[in-house]
């Protein structure tokens, strides 16, 4: 019995593996060929576990560019969970006023497991954007604003054990994404109460960001801002922090409120 409950647990962690893989790229989908480096399973586990969610809904496949997509049953199960879990409601004015009074695109972004996942995107009106944030896109906590603003007021142990990644961020986004450096981003965010994220992912894309704190005090969602360097010059860093900590602050103060 005890052997069959761990294969059972192994099949679950799997398939929420491949959840997630597929769920990284919403809008072209995911073809076989990238799900199975990914996962770093077998060619016909993959393919049997995709086909198998398929059948229940769970994911779609697109026959014409043979790539796969969340599927409807997703969508249903997404919107049942929203009334528990979604903060989008309390965080659209937030974005709406970032974007309207710094010209940038606002997001709002959420902590699942050691990962951020953006959830909402408010265009702002520069006409240059970066597009290195969208709706679905998934970056490991310490990459991007939005991780790092969430990862500088964990505990200490759990900060070490995310940096403790045995080198996978360094491989997969770059030497300025070591340890030491992510620890001195980590240091500047508190002491600023934001961060700042000078291109590290993409040259020339710059962003910022603030934690938003659940009703236990966990930074469990993050606000904010990207554009082009020229738009984050230190002399209007502090105006956009500024920004950031106050619509973060109100988006706190409201889900304390709502617990009441």
């Amino acid at each position: 019995m005890a052997e069959k409950a761990v294969q059972g647990a192994q099949v679950v962690s799997r398939v929420a593996r491949l959840l997630r893989i597929v769920g990284r790229v919403p809008e072209t989908g995911v073809a076989l060929a990238d799900i199975v480096d990914a996962a770093g399973l077998t060619r016909p586990t993959v393919y049997r576990l995709l086909n198998s969610l398929a059948a229940e809904g769970l994911l779609d496949h697109n026959a014409e560019t043979n790539t796969w997509h969340l599927g409807p049953e997703l969508y249903v199960m997404g919107a049942v969970a929203a009334g528990r879990y979604a903060i989008e409601d309390l965080a659209r004015p937030s974005l709406q006023r970032l974007a309207d009074e710094t010209g940038e695109s606002a997001f709002l972004s959420i902590r699942r497991g050691d990962e951020t996942v953006c959830l909402v995107r408010v265009e702002g009106s520069f006409p240059v954007r970066s597009f290195v944030l969208h709706e679905g896109v998934r970056f490991p906590l310490g990459v991007a604003s939005a991780g790092l603003a969430i990862m500088a007021f964990l505990p200490e142990e759990e900060v070490e054990r995310l940096l403790d990644d045995g080198g996978a961020r360094v491989s997969r986004f770059g030497a300025a994404h070591s340890a030491e450096n992510i620890r001195a981003n980590l240091e500047a965010t508190r002491r600023a109460g934001y961060t700042v994220n000078p291109g590290l992912i993409l040259e020339g894309s710059w962003g910022m960001g603030a934690a938003v704190f659940d009703a236990n005090g966990n930074p469990a969602w993050a606000l904010s801002l990207t554009g082009i360097e020229q738009r984050f010059r230190p002399n209007r860093q502090e105006f956009l922090g500024k920004l950031l900590l106050e619509e973060a602050h109100k988006i706190t103060q409201q889900l304390k409120e709502r617990r009441r």
